[in-house]
Order: structure tokens, then sequence, then C-alpha cells
């Protein structure tokens, strides 16, 4: 039996990502087997789990994938494990939008059938911290609040009387009180948290919370409290591999989803890492991923591998290799990456636009992606999900240049995207496979036509 255990906030920014990596430690400590999900379209977090927790962490989304994809992938890659740890996004009921639950972690949780372990700020309140408890535990009576976390807490007094306040006006039971500590929170920039690719999550930090999770959090009832699960789900099979697929992969490029690559190799994808920050030349493949990451931050390392560049720009405009690429991706395909200080940096220019973080215009939320035409990633028809998430500006792009991409938000109309030159697809939009796994198939179909 797996115990699955939600770990929810009642916001952003209550510390749930750095309870979350400590629980993961200490339960590692005790000889358990812990796997990681991730509720909605974050890649930081799940990095981060990978480290605390020794396995891949899996992003679980009501709205890009759907109830039956998240319950099996729940199934699959939790089904050797002792504890399943999902860490929620946000608030525990905020989604796609105010009007329903869709994509929140309360849905999620429902439809795993597990606990939620509520995480509560309670650093500029007591008693009152009680009553956000039971708004949570009563706003919706379908969802199991099993438990609260109090962090951020002013000492021992301040944390029994809000222990007391909730035992004795809820249903939750207080697991913990955690100790307000700067030297507990994670560094952050404009998208989030810093990645675990850059160091941030060092043996001795993971391992300071790990002793704090030990010594504040009763996690033999944690435990208890945890809802067990028989998880069987049939196992990917992975075929030989029909084509080499590099996926570029440093502290530039390093947003995937763990189901993107997975599905690449159940559709018999080799996978080649390589770095265009460092290697002089991409690897010889059949086909190129270039996944989202922080290109702005290293733009001059990138700029300065000329030579790497200006093979890139061969591959596609001359041997007519396939690629796709997201985000950070399309950014380096570019003509040019300005920086956040204005300088201006080549990139590969394949798409004939430049990108600019000058000023930062957020760019965040869900959307579906339809093919208007026939591409590496498909016929048209071809329906896909993803999210945006980004702080640059593109360019207007030339009328010339083909879109391969009708993509509409939820409620929105829709908008031409995904620049389609040679045989190479690039958008701001990253896609999450599992929400059309054909998708991925007709990737790795198109790097097998090129190979020959």
């Amino acid at each position: 039996m797996t115990r699955v255990l939600v770990i929810a906030g009642t916001g952003s920014g209550v510390g749930k990502t750095s309870i979350t990596l400590g629980l993961m430690a200490a339960l590692r400590r005790r000889g358990l087997v812990v796997q990681p999900f991730k509720v909605g379209p974050d890649f930081i977090d799940p990095g981060l789990h990978a480290l605390a927790a020794g396995r891949p962490s899996y992003n679980l989304d009501g709205w890009m994938c759907g109830r039956d994809v998240v319950v099996a992938a729940v199934a699959r890659h939790a089904a050797d494990a002792d504890v399943a740890i999902v860490e929620g996004m946000m608030g525990c009921f905020d989604g796609v939008d105010g009007a329903s639950e869709t994509a929140s972690t309360a849905q999620l949780a429902k439809w795993l059938g597990a606990p939620v372990v509520l995480v509560v700020d309670a650093g500029a309140q007591a008693r009152s911290a009680a009553a956000t408890v039971l708004g949570f535990e009563r706003f919706d009576p379908a969802l199991h609040v099993a438990a609260t976390i109090l962090n951020r807490v002013g000492g021992d007094r301040h944390a029994r009387w809000i222990t007391d306040a909730v035992r004795l006006t809820t249903g939750v039971a207080p697991v913990g009180a955690i100790a307000r500590d700067d030297a507990w929170t994670m560094p952050e920039r404009y998208l989030g948290l810093v990645t675990a690719a850059e160091g941030v999550l060092t043996a001795e930090r993971l391992g300071r919370m790990a002793d704090v999770v030990e010594r504040d959090v009763d996690l033999d009832r944690l435990l208890a409290l945890a809802s067990g699960h028989a998880l069987a789900a049939p196992p990917r099979v992975t075929p030989g591999p029909r084509a080499a697929i590099a996926v570029a992969r440093d502290v530039a490029f390093q947003f995937y989803y763990a189901d993107n690559l997975d599905l690449l190799r159940e559709a018999g994808a080799e996978l080649l890492e390589w770095s265009p920050l460092a290697d002089p030349e991409p690897p010889s493949a059949d086909g190129f991923y270039f996944g989202g990451g922080y290109p702005e931050l290293h733009a001059g390392r990138l700029a300065e591998n000329a030579a790497c560049r200006k093979a890139v720009r061969r591959l596609v405009l001359e041997r007519g290799c396939p690629v796709y690429a997201e985000c950070g991706g399309l950014m380096y395909l570019a003509e040019s990456l300005e920086d956040a200080e204005g300088r201006a940096h080549d990139m590969v220019g394949v798409l004939p636009a430049r990108v600019s973080m000058r000023p930062p215009r957020m760019s965040l939320g869900y959307v579906e992606v339809r093919l208007a035409t026939s591409s590496v990633l498909g016929p048209a028809g071809t329906v896909a999900r993803g999210h945006e998430f980004h702080f640059s500006t593109l360019s207007p792009v030339a009328a010339t240049v083909p879109r391969a991409y009708e993509i509409t938000a939820p409620g929105g109309a829709p908008r031409a995207e995904g620049y389609a030159v040679a045989r190479a697809l690039m958008s701001y939009v990253h896609l999450h496979f599992a929400s059309n796994p054909a998708v991925a198939r007709a990737f790795v179909d198109a790097c097998v036509v090129a190979r020959r």
C-alpha cells in the first residue's frame, strides 16, 4: 500500500515548497521510498523535489491532462513507493478561474482520495489562524483537510495558542509548528524559486530542512493520517530507439515535463542531453528539442559560443532537421536576445525576430493549441494543451513566416502563433505531451523520416 499526502497552502508564499522538501528528506532518512508530484504547470519545484526525493517528480494538472491521466500517473509512478507526496500550487482552491475548482489542488486531492495537509503562514496572526483553517475545512465538504502545519510561528507560546485554537474549533489535526527562520527560505526570482540546476538546494540546506521537519512536525501522526492506496497501472513499454533526439539541458535550458521525456522515449526516441552553453557543437542527432529556462541570464555565454549557434542554424536551414523549441528555446533560435540591462546578444537566427526583456511583460496562463497546418508535432487539427509563462517580448514576426498554431486561452479568442521555419517549430507555449501523446509520437516520427 502506498500512502498519499497532498501538501496544500492557504496561498502562494506560505512556505509549502520548503516544508515539502524537508518532509521528503526527513521521510527518506527513515528509509522510506518517496515519490514526488507537483500540481500545476510548474518546472522549478519538480526539479527541487527530484533532489530531495531521489526520484523524478511528475506534474499533475487537471486542466492540461484531465482526471484519467492524473490518476494513472500517480498509480504508475508511486506503485513502488512507500509514500507519495503531492505538492499543491498557489492556494488550495486556486485554479483556472474563480467559478470552479478546475485545475486546483483541491480538485486533484479529491480525484486521488487523498488527505490534505494545509500549510498556514501564522507569522502575523494568532487565534485567527484557526478561523483560516476552519474556512478551508468547511469550504468544500467533499475535501478531506486532515492536518495543518503552522509555518513562521514566533515561539513556543505563539505555537501553543494557535495549536490550541485549531484543536478546539476544527476537526483538523495540528501536526506541526515551524519557527520563523530566514535561513529556511528558498531564494527567488521573477519566474519563481531559483532552480535546482543552479545548485540552490545544497546537501547542507536540504539537511537543515529535514532537521527542522523532524524536530517540529509529528511525522508518525502525519503518516498515520495518510490514505493508503493499492496502486497499479499498466507499465509504459519503451521500444528500441528509432531516432536520436538531442535535448538541450543546462542552466539556460532546464524546463521539461518528465512526462514529455518519458513519452518521447516510449515513442522510440533515444534522448541525448547536451549544452548549448558549453558544448562547441550540437551532437549528431535526428532531431532537437529546446525546452524553456533562463537563456536571458546566460545570453552572453550563449552568444560567445558562436560555433554552436552557427551549427544549429545550419542544421535547421540547410539540413532541414526537425526541431521543437518552446519559450527559452524560441528565444535562443531568434535573431537576438536583449537582456534586462539592455545589452543585445546574437542568437541562432532561425526565427527572424528579436527578443527583449525590457520592459518585463508577464504572460501567464493555460492555453489550448490546435495545429493549423501539418508540422513536426502532427497533422493539421491536432489538439494539445499547455501553458505560457514568460517575461520576454518578441518583436513582430513577418507575415511570411507561417504560423502553425491556433492558440486559445480559456474564455479567450483564438490567435495565431507557433512559428514554422523549415522543419523547426518555435513557440512560447510549454506543451504537456500527456494532454495528447500523439504529439510525442509525431515528433519522433518526423525525426525517423529525417534520419532516412
